[in-house]
């Protein structure tokens, strides 16, 4: 029986995993502007082509590093619709609470609109957030726990919207009981009778 490890490149959702943990060792311990595809490669042992392909650039790969961990969909959803959002806001709120969270979220708040830093978290962060949201609440009305949203866009932009406004302005705590408000506060929107 041969032992030896096969040749070749990992598997992609092996190597996304090592560059993620080596993305997130370094934003952590040298901080956001140390963080390269360059340094990433080499410490994860991942080819730069490799991430590439995954990410557009060192900001992406940053954003999802920060994030990494977020269960952005429970599986399953056997939970409902409340267990299931509020475990996604409070991971969100969580990353966004440690000090180097808070370091791109002063960062953020500082750039041009249009920069990669910015055009990274609209992507990583805000739509993503949002899109697991839609599948939450789709999920939750095919379940008959909630009736069908009027107007799901909106709504999304009514639930996820102030964890990025605290995000951006600072002016409020970004902590584990704001998470559960807005989720219980989400909820009670959600499963209101339709006008």
């Amino acid at each position: 029986m041969n032992d030896a490890k096969p040749r070749g490149r990992p598997p992609s959702t092996a190597a996304r995993e090592k560059a993620l943990a080596a993305a997130h060792a370094i934003l952590m311990e040298e901080g956001f502007g140390r963080l390269t595809v360059e340094a990433v490669a080499a410490r994860s042992g991942v080819g730069k082509a490799t991430l590439y392909r995954n990410w557009t650039n060192a900001c992406e790969l940053a954003m999802a590093a920060l994030i990494d961990g977020v269960p952005l969909v429970q599986a399953g959803g056997e939970t409902g619709l409340k267990a299931a959002l509020t475990a996604q806001m409070r991971a969100l709120v969580k990353a966004f609470a440690t000090t180097r969270g808070r370091q791109i979220a002063m960062t953020l708040a500082a750039a041009d609109p249009e920069s990669e830093m910015t055009r990274a978290f609209r992507n990583r962060v805000i739509l993503s957030s949002r899109e697991a949201g839609r599948t939450l609440i789709i999920d939750a009305t095919r379940r008959g726990e909630i009736p069908p949203p009027v107007e799901i866009d909106t709504l999304l932009d009514m639930v996820y919207g102030p964890v990025f406004y605290r995000i951006l302005a600072g002016h409020q705590p970004l902590n584990a009981a704001f998470a559960e408000r807005l989720a219980e506060n989400a909820v009670t929107i959600l499963t209101a009778p339709n006008p």
